[in-house]
């Protein structure tokens, strides 16, 4: 009797604690709402971008000052759409200055700007050749050569001597690049002549003694070049 009431006992205390364990939640198998996919952008039609690139950004520079040696893009565009398989001739300054153009031959480039130089252009050919035409014109590669200045009389290497783009050339450097002083050169009296710098184009001297500038170092009293200069290093009286 004892062990039918203690297992009566215990059959209730493990049906009391099962009744105290929660029921588990169902599992949800519907996803979460998906986020919209990344929108890609539409690819550009076919030769939109040349066209706006060229075209359309295109400012001509009205800074720059064309020198012997520069190579420019040209094109004449005819007042039609830009087609990018047309592709720009290069052309280049020539020593004398000049821009061989299709059509209307030789034009002075020098000293004048891209956007000067296309409008001439522009102008001619809209003159003999075309009703309306659009003229690109750019610089494509600069001439790094600003120019030469030419060195005589005592020095070890006379002749000329280059000058390249933001150099500052002084006349005591251009001694040294020629190799220095020969023997029997007079220092204190060497000469800089320059042309057509006066208020009438006439020639300009200045006298400068290399004796301060380069042996005691009075740098200040030296020269910076311009093209075209002539230096002159002449003789001394009494050579001994």
């Amino acid at each position: 009797m004892k062990r039918l009431i203690i297992l009566l006992l215990v059959n209730f205390a493990v049906s009391v604690a099962i009744a105290q364990i929660p029921t588990p939640v169902p599992f949800n198998s519907t996803p979460a709402t998906p986020l919209p996919a990344p929108v890609s952008a539409a690819p550009a039609a076919s030769g939109t971008a040349a066209a706006s690139g060229l075209l359309n950004g295109y400012v001509p520079d009205a800074t720059y000052k064309l020198r012997a040696g520069d190579t420019v893009s040209f094109q004449i565009l005819e007042d039609r759409i830009w087609n990018s398989s047309d592709a720009p001739k290069p052309l280049i300054v020539t020593d004398s200055g000049e821009l061989d153009v299709p059509y209307i031959g030789r034009v002075m480039a020098v000293d004048k700007t891209s956007k000067q130089l296309a409008d001439e252009i522009k102008a001619a050919l809209e003159k003999d050749y075309y009703q309306k035409a659009t003229v690109v014109l750019s610089l494509n590669v600069a001439n790094r050569l600003l120019g030469r200045v030419y060195i005589w009389g005592q020095v070890h290497s006379q002749g000329a001597l280059e000058m390249q783009m933001n150099e500052n050339l002084t006349a005591g450097q251009a001694v040294l690049k020629a190799g220095g002083f020969a023997d029997f050169a007079n220092k204190a009296k060497v000469q800089v002549v320059r042309g057509a710098a006066g208020a009438h184009g006439e020639k300009q001297t200045f006298d400068l003694d290399m004796e301060q500038i380069l042996e005691k170092g009075h740098t200040e009293k030296d020269l910076v070049l311009q093209p075209g200069d002539l230096i002159i290093v002449p003789s001394r009286l009494i050579n001994f």
